[in-house]
């Protein structure tokens, strides 16, 4: 041992092979355990690692897409811009208009925030990643900046989009990260129909129209997620294996993902009833106040599905220790069993030279015979007794 220890004090090189072999160690464990799997810390390691402070290291898109819906209660233009100057015509148009940007590019959101007269704060909370949904008014212009989400089928995974929206007058520009997706197309529809509740409203019925799609599309989140629960409990139930107690931390995890996106949200929304902005109408404030109800059952819809994995992992460890129980009451009654043959066969093994049946021609037939006849005995008494 003192050999060795000098040996490894003495050998400056071993310190680099300790690394080498830790790390080996490491990602050997993935091979040997099939509970650990590198994807599901990774997954962990992405849910909680959140600091808004650190500067985003997101990846900027080739192009920036715009698109835009101008329209009032009459006409109504819709169409992709080719670049961010195209949007500047319609700052003191009339009619509302709504500015959709798909994809973040650096120099392009600080051009059209400039343009629009967003402060530079809100610039930073719209380039930022990981930030809390909150709300702000500043310089005559409220912001909304909250997830989107939506649910991975194949992963089980809630994936989260953070977007941006700016209520100004007569216009709203969203901030969005994926040009892929969204939740907007049944309102962009909407706006295509003639004479909708909202077409005869203003730029504050649109801005309350594109945060409750995001509320509204987190109860379609939480019925999939709901269902995926649904199924692990029935497995848990039928069959548990060494897999349900994984596939319970996985949704714990994305519990985590739901709560967080859903909870600061009600602080949102009654944050822009309780602003008294010029730019929101009394008879705008009662469609917020509904979206506040929303949002409430949302969270508490969250926090249901929160217990049930709490008792989702009760049960599994109840189901765990009925399975153990049964195989310690098999085997105690197997070794109950056992144990008159075993006291036979002892009294019989001793050596002493007299001993009574030793000698008997029906010794042996005899003692196989109580080896037989009291584990019989005993498993009608504990069948009798209800104990298997």
């Amino acid at each position: 041992m003192v050999f060795s220890v000098s040996y490894y004090f003495l050998t400056p090189g071993l310190f680099s092979c300790k690394f080498y072999v830790m790390g080996a160690q490491k990602y050997l464990t993935y091979f040997l355990n099939p509970l650990l799997n590198p994807l599901e810390l990774l997954r962990t390691k992405r849910v909680l690692k959140v600091n808004p402070t650190v500067i985003s290291g997101r990846e900027e898109p080739e192009k920036t897409r715009l698109y835009v819906f101008d329209y009032d209660d009459k006409n109504v233009e819709h169409k992709e811009l080719s670049s961010i100057k195209d949007c500047y015509q319609y700052i003191d148009t009339p009619a509302v208009s709504w500015i959709n940007v798909d994809g973040l590019k650096k120099n392009d959101v600080e051009s059209i925030c400039a343009k629009y007269g967003v402060h530079n704060l809100i610039i930073e909370d719209i380039l930022s990643q990981g930030q809390r949904a909150k709300t702000d008014e500043i310089n005559s212009v409220l912001f909304s900046l909250m997830n989107m989400l939506y649910f991975n089928k194949k992963d089980s995974a809630v994936e989260v989009e953070q977007i941006s929206i700016v209520l100004g007058k007569n216009f709203v520009i969203s901030f969005q990260e994926d040009p892929v997706r969204d939740v907007f197309n049944p309102l962009r529809e909407k706006l295509k129909v003639h004479n909708t509740k909202i077409r005869q409203n203003g730029a504050d019925f649109l801005f309350y129209s594109l945060i409750d799609m995001v509320v509204d599309n987190y109860f379609i989140v939480m019925e999939q997620l709901g269902e995926k629960i649904e199924e692990l409990e029935e497995d848990i139930v039928r069959h548990p294996n060494t897999r349900s107690l994984a596939k319970i931390n996985l949704l714990r995890k994305e519990m985590i993902v739901l709560k967080r996106s859903i909870a600061p949200v009600r602080e949102l929304v009654n944050g822009i009833l309780k602003s008294e902005s010029e730019l929101i109408e009394d008879k705008t404030e009662k469609y917020f106040k509904d979206v506040y109800d929303h949002i409430l059952q949302a969270n508490d819809l969250a926090e249901n599905y929160r217990d049930m994995m709490m008792n989702l992992h009760d049960l599994y460890l109840s189901n765990v220790n009925l399975k153990m129980n049964e195989v310690m009451k098999v085997m105690a009654v197997v070794t109950c069993l056992l144990a008159p043959a075993t006291v036979i066969g002892g009294i019989f093994g001793m050596n002493f030279e007299t001993v009574p049946l030793l000698h008997n021609k029906w010794g042996f037939f005899i003692s196989v015979g109580l080896m037989l006849f009291i584990p019989l005995a005993m498993v009608r008494m504990f069948r009798n007794r209800g104990w298997f």
